[in-house]
């Protein structure tokens, strides 16, 4: 059982930042990733919707034998994350969340900018977030539709892409935020070009290493942490396999096996 798979998935290719955070804590482990981008992005779908794609994506990976899971997404997660619990009590069950506790923790001005998804800012769990961590920080928040969709086509550099991000940040800049949480895993991606455009000084905070930090806890809990040797990662998509092939070096930084994921 410790040499079974990890299972990763997310509504696209951005849990690939959660990913590579997991293969560099765990290096020993096994992994498996699923992005369902024929849906993407969740954040326009119903919660029922989303939990009906979690579950099913949940069953296949108990289909290939994973011992763990983990849901890159903050929009599957708010929706999804307690009935799998429920359903697969078996596995180690782990979720994203916006980093409003660690961000409130790091400012220095005593204002904090959120960059994530309408959907994620308009759920009630970071609604609980903001209630529960940010008492003493204020918080701007800013949605920002069409980061994702750009992302997925494996665009991290173009001029449009640059426009767009700074008519994101300006707000927060304006606001005089000096911590920036980066509340969707497909904007790790970001970071380069974000560093080239904000001031020194300025903070980026996202959760893909503390998820690895959770999982390696839970794995060591239940004696489940691999000791190798390590199985090639392998992927599948509920769109093109050739589109995802063709991210995976970017995103990803290797190339990999892509099958085709359908009801």
């Amino acid at each position: 059982m410790r040499e079974a798979p990890i299972a990763v998935f997310d509504s696209g290719v951005g849990g690939l930042s959660v990913l590579a955070e997991i293969q560099q804590l765990l290096p020993n482990e096994s992994l498996l990733y699923l992005g369902d981008c024929g849906n993407i992005p969740y954040g326009e779908k119903t919660p029922a919707f989303i939990r009906e794609r979690c579950s099913v994506m949940a069953q296949f990976f108990a289909q290939q034998g994973a011992k763990a899971l983990v849901l890159a997404c903050n929009t599957a997660t708010v929706a999804g994350v307690a009935d799998l619990r429920r359903d697969f009590p078996e596995w180690p069950i782990v979720g994203m969340e916006p980093a409003v506790k660690p961000a409130a923790a790091a400012t220095r001005s005593g204002v904090v900018g959120v960059l994530a998804t309408t959907g994620t800012l308009q759920s009630a769990k970071f609604a609980a977030l903001l209630d529960r961590f940010a008492t003493d920080v204020r918080v701007i928040t800013q949605p920002c539709p069409g980061l994702v969709e750009l992302i997925e086509n494996g665009d991290l550099h173009s001029e449009a892409l640059r426009q767009l991000l700074q008519g994101y940040v300006e707000p927060l800049l304006a606001a005089d935020c000096d911590t920036i949480i980066l509340g969707c895993t497909h904007y790790p991606f970001l970071k380069p070009l974000l560093k080239q455009m904000l001031p020194q000084g300025i903070s980026l905070i996202d959760t893909g290493a503390a998820v690895a930090r959770q999982l390696q806890r839970l794995l060591a809990e239940r004696e489940l942490l691999a000791e190798g040797p390590v199985r090639a990662a392998r992927f599948w998509t509920s769109a093109d396999p050739a589109h995802f092939r063709n991210i995976l070096p970017v995103l990803w930084h290797s190339t990999g096996d892509v099958q085709s994921f359908d009801l």
